[in-house]
């Protein structure tokens, strides 16, 4: 019985990880089609679009009953809380996008794994195994060694994604503890609901008519923004924070990858080192999950 329970656990630890390596693939695609569009629109008018789109969908696919939950959900407060973290955090990393290279936002953003495993002690409870720690911090050396930070100097780009890692890691683990309670749907619903009523004020002064090509991007980003929303709120529902923050690192991998598709980057030879440690972070976390003991 209790192999039987550990073996239970152990497969729901596997696809947390699965759906969130999935969620920050679609969020990469998501940065570089937000990229492409801060360039002409404002951040408040591509969020607003965005949410519309995702808030539309579930309302179709969960209908009036849908809705009903949502009006009524007993996570309602916290979601508005999380919102305004993660509102705090787009408004910071898509600000700064405008100044610096798709690389990178993604590198600086990538101290907020290591916040979020320290956050998932203090706030959670969490037990963080060594096996975790050393996943965490590989992933942080292949980051800096993949893009040297350090060489970027200290700017106000560069202090807005300092801050963006900071409110992202306070809004997971706050996600955390509301996926562990309320259905995952509900949690789309209210945080594109929060967005919509939170950005709908200054759309009214930013507004810009985007071109034909921009309302169809602008439908993709709201498209695989959900598609992201969704499967992170499921992986979240799966797995401690201590053990899918180092999966963040992955989107590094899909930040280069998108970087040379649309502009042509190529990535230099530090990049493939540092993306091999990206990628045995990873390793390092599913064998421990695999292989760990039971107590």
């Amino acid at each position: 019985m209790a192999n039987a329970v550990i073996l239970d656990t152990r497969e729901r630890i596997l696809a947390g990880i699965l759906f969130t390596g999935f969620a920050y693939f679609m969020f990469s695609a998501q940065d570089a089609s937000i990229k492409l569009l801060v360039t002409g629109l404002s951040v408040w008018q591509i969020l607003f679009l965005r949410s519309a789109v995702i808030f539309v969908a579930s309302a179709a696919i969960g209908g009036r009953e849908l809705l009903s939950q949502s009006w009524n959900s007993p996570a309602f407060v916290p979601m508005l809380l999380r919102s305004f973290l993660i509102l705090g955090a787009w408004l910071c990393y898509y600000n700064a996008a405008k100044y610096l290279q798709l690389a990178e936002l993604t590198t600086i953003y990538f101290g907020a794994p290591v916040i979020v495993t320290l956050l998932s002690i203090f706030i959670l409870g969490e037990k963080v195994p060594l096996v975790r720690w050393i996943a965490v911090l590989m992933g942080f050396v292949g980051v800096y060694i993949a893009c040297d930070p350090a060489a970027m100097g200290i700017s106000m780009p560069v202090a807005m994604v300092l801050a963006a890692a900071c409110l992202w890691a306070l809004s997971i683990v706050l996600m955390r503890k509301i996926a562990l309670h309320e259905a995952t749907m509900v949690q789309i619903m209210l945080n594109n609901g929060f967005f919509l009523v939170i950005a709908g004020v200054p759309l009214l002064f930013v507004w810009q008519t985007p071109a034909w090509n921009d309302w169809l991007l602008l439908g993709g980003v709201g498209f695989i923004g959900g598609l992201g929303q969704w499967a992170l709120f499921e992986g979240m529902k799966r797995a401690p924070v201590s053990v899918i923050a180092p999966f963040e690192y992955t989107s590094l991998i899909w930040a280069f990858a998108f970087g040379y598709a649309i502009w042509g980057d190529i990535p230099r030879h530090e990049v493939f080192a540092g993306a091999t440690l990206i990628f045995l972070a990873g390793v390092v976390i599913i064998a421990g999950e695999r292989f760990r003991k039971a107590g």
